[in-house]
This record gives structure tokens, sequence and C-alpha cells, in this order.
């Protein structure tokens, strides 16, 4: 609605000012020529420069400036508002720019002076469901709660698709928590098809929303359902598709440092995706050093045990040695149950206690002392993991990402040119970031033994139900 810029004078001339300034409104508007957009109703450009009209105008209002000082008017920033001049339910949006003000309204059939307003709405309008804003995803239901954060299933009100929105508390004292700030700084930058993908982010006076894709569930929850070790093929589709994004966030010199089966998610397609990157860091160029308190004890390498603090992509390539181990026997490679000398003595039980020999270095290490450790000397990995030998080349396989000496462990890219993957379709390795394996013809899951191919529990990470893996 516009308000007059001078004093409000005595109601007799306020009255006939009105009148003045009704007609002279009305005389500018009979003078314009209108213009259709896009959405069918008539529009009406005022230019603020009349050098600069609008398509199909013959002729323009005068600039402002121009306007006599007694009939200058200033225009309220409202999205919309009544029309003095015309019945109080006809109403009139204004959008407003630098240079000019467009009012939108539908064409008199009766060809009147001054026309019937309606309101007018679009997608652009602020009431229209937006993506960054907090009132544009519906809370469905809690999955599951954090010492820092709450994460729930919700639904996209901007294109209907469900989203896990982890909400993440803000205090006033403390800030941002910092594992927040890396994960949404890293996670934007990163789009590949087994990295569960940052939709928006969110951020108010209390909380920060990380608005990620909706994934069923997590390799967790997938290998309790089924104990005693996974389908042979399955472990190679799992296995292929982790090695394919940590070698994507190597390539970036991005390290996940905290690999487990609980941060690996598998959608109802049975794609698996790294996830929860709240411990990853951009690792700099010549080598820094971290802290050696990441990864969850079971997963931890022996040097990061050791306090090592200077470590490379073959931090995550160990978890990757264990998580292969837990998918084929069904438990945890090496499941520490009291600190970190009962974690590194199952370590040192299976693969040898290592010396300067086998590790160069390691007495340099800050925790290693040869007289805490029994001498155990290597054995056989189908000694400790008898199915292993039930595969072609797994053992092989987790004996090279199974090392003690971080540099021999093998690479991400490396393992996916192991003889273990050689009988998987050739297509594979040429998909494109974005593309999942089970686009390329007869790759897809197998039934598990004794069930079907209801795979999904009733307290998944990201949803409740059972869902069907397809073909």
């Amino acid at each position: 609605m516009c308000d007059l810029l001078d004093p409000p004078p005595p109601a007799e001339k306020k009255l006939s000012r009105m009148k003045k300034l009704r007609r002279t409104l009305s005389e500018s508007f009979g003078r314009l020529a209108l213009k259709k957009d896009d959405s069918g109703f008539d529009e009406i450009c005022v230019t603020k420069m009349s050098t600069r009209n609008c398509q199909g105008m013959d002729s323009v209002i005068k600039p402002l400036d121009t306007i006599p000082e007694d009939k200058k008017v200033r225009v309220q920033r409202t999205q919309s508002t009544f029309d003095p001049f015309e019945k109080p339910n006809n109403q009139v949006k204004r959008v407003h720019s630098e240079n000019n003000a467009c009012i939108n309204f539908k064409t008199s059939s009766t060809g009147k002076e001054s026309p019937k307003i309606r309101r007018h709405s679009s997608p652009s309008s602020p009431t229209s469901p937006k993506f960054g804003k907090a009132d544009s995803y519906e809370k469905l239901e809690k999955l599951g709660e954090g010492s820092y954060a709450t994460v729930y299933k919700g639904k996209s009100k901007v294109n209907g698709k469900l989203v896990a929105l982890k909400v993440i508390r803000l205090q006033e004292e403390e800030g941002t928590p910092f594992t927040a700030i890396r994960e949404a700084s890293l996670l934007k930058g990163l789009k590949h098809a087994n990295i569960v993908l940052l939709h928006d982010i969110i951020h108010t006076k209390e909380t920060l929303t990380l608005v990620f894709e909706f994934v069923h569930t997590d390799l967790c929850q997938y290998m309790d359902k089924y104990p005693g070790g996974l389908h042979p093929d399955n472990v190679k589709l799992f296995l292929f598709q982790l090695l394919r994004g940590l070698s994507y966030i190597h390539q970036r010199f991005i390290l996940h440092r905290d690999l487990k089966p609980q941060n690996l998610l598998i959608s109802d397609t049975g794609e698996l995706k790294l996830a929860d990157f709240g411990l990853a860091r951009a690792k700099s160029v010549p080598s820094h050093t971290y802290s050696n308190e990441v990864v969850t004890l079971w997963y931890r390498p022996p040097d990061v045990l050791l306090g090592s603090t200077e470590y490379s992509t073959c931090l995550d390539m160990w978890g990757v040695g264990c998580i292969f181990v837990e998918m084929i026997q069904g438990v945890a490679a090496f499941p520490g149950m009291k600190d970190i000398q009962d974690q590194l003595e199952r370590i040192f039980l299976v693969l040898g206690t290592p010396n300067e020999e086998s590790w160069p270095g390691v007495h340099s290490l800050p925790h290693f002392k040869p007289d805490r450790f029994t001498q155990y000397s290597a054995k056989n990995l189908r000694q400790a993991w008898n199915k292993l030998s039930y595969v072609n080349h797994a053992e092989d396989l987790a004996s090279k990402l199974l090392q003690c000496f971080p540099k021999n462990r093998l690479s991400a890219q490396a393992a996916l040119s192991h003889e273990y993957f050689s009988d998987l379709p050739p297509r594979l390795w040429e998909l494109t970031d974005m593309s999942s394996i089970f686009s390329v013809p007869n790759v897809r899951l197998q039934a598990e033994a004794g069930e079907s191919l209801k795979v999904f529990g009733k307290n998944n990470i990201y949803g409740k139900g059972l869902s069907n893996i397809k073909h």
C-alpha cells in the first residue's frame, strides 16, 4: 500500500488531493500498452529510467523523480497489497527491483480504464518451497540421535522426494561443531554414485541441518540380518563399490578416517554409499600430522593404535580389509573387547608381532614397547578366517589390505584391478562417477542363504519396514 510522503493535510484537502492523484494515475495507466507474460496475465512495467522501455510498450510513465512534489508517493515494499482505487478484494502484487516495478493484472474484457486486479502466484514466490529453507522439508519420524545431532526421515516439499535430515544442535558458547562444518564442506564437492549425496544445507540460529538423500539401511544392519557371512557375489559387489567410492575421494586427497559398516549405507537397489564424513580430512601435500584418535577401535590400523599421526590413504585401506573379512566370515576381524592393548594383541596374533625388519620404523612409534607384546609369528589368513579359502583370490586380496606396515597396503585404485574382481563385467571399470554399477546388465545382488531378497530390518538408519532389492 502506498503512503504519502508529505505531512497529512486537512480532511477536505486530503480528499481533493486523493481525487487528483487518482485521476493522474488513471490517465497514466490508460496510456500504457499491455504485455503478456508467460503465465497468461497482462503485465504493466513502470520504468525508472525513461530510456529503458518494456517490450511492447508504446509510451512510458514519467519517472518517479519528475512527479510534482505534492503528487510524489513512496512504494511500500510488500509482496502483495490492496489498490486503494479498486474494490477491497482486488489485490495487486508488486515485484520491485533496482530500476523498475512491475504490476501484474488481468485484462478487462470490457475495456474499462482501470482493470480488475488479481493476485498472481509464481514458483519464485516466497510462499513457494525453496531449497535452503527449513519449512521446505517435512519431518516424518526420528531415526536416531547422537551426541550432537538427530537424524530424521523427511520429505522434500520442493520435489516430493524422501530425504534424511541430520539436525545438528548449535550451542551459543561452543558454536557449530567442527565435525559438521567439515562434513558439509567436504560433501558439497563430492558427486559420486557410491558417496551419499548432500542435497541441501539449512542454517538457523539454533540448528544446522544437512539434507541427505534417503538411504534405507547400512552394511552393519545388513550383516546382522544375515549372520554367518554374506553371499560371496554380494560381498564382491559391495567391496567393489566401497573401493570405487574410496578411489574417488583419495584421488581428491580426502581421507575418510572412520570406515566401519555403520558408515556404509545400502540403498534399496543394493548401492553402497560412503557416509558420515565428520572425521574426514583433506590431506595436505606434503604429509601432515593428524590426530591418532580416529577410526572406531575394531577398524583402526596398528600404526594409528601405536600412536602414529603421520598417515595417508593407507589409513582407510586397513578398514577396507577389516570390512572385507567381516562380510565373508560373518564376524568382525579384530573385535577388541578391552582397550588398545587388547586390540593390538588380536592383530598381532594373526599378522605377527612387528619388528624393524617387517615394519621399518616401528620402534620409533610412541606406544610401541617390544616387551609389552607377546611375540607371535604371522599365519595364513585362512587359518583365522576359513571362509576366505572358499572364494578365488579372496585371501590374497585380504592379505594385501591387512598389512601392518602402512606402505605395504594396496591402494583403492590398485585393489579395483585385483584378480578377485576378474569375473565382473569389464563395463564396470568404464562407468562415469555418477553411474551405478547396477546400470550394467546382469549385475545384481543375489538372495542370501535361506532368505528372499527382503533385507531391511525394522530399525534402519534412515527408514523402517522391509524393502526388496530389485534384480
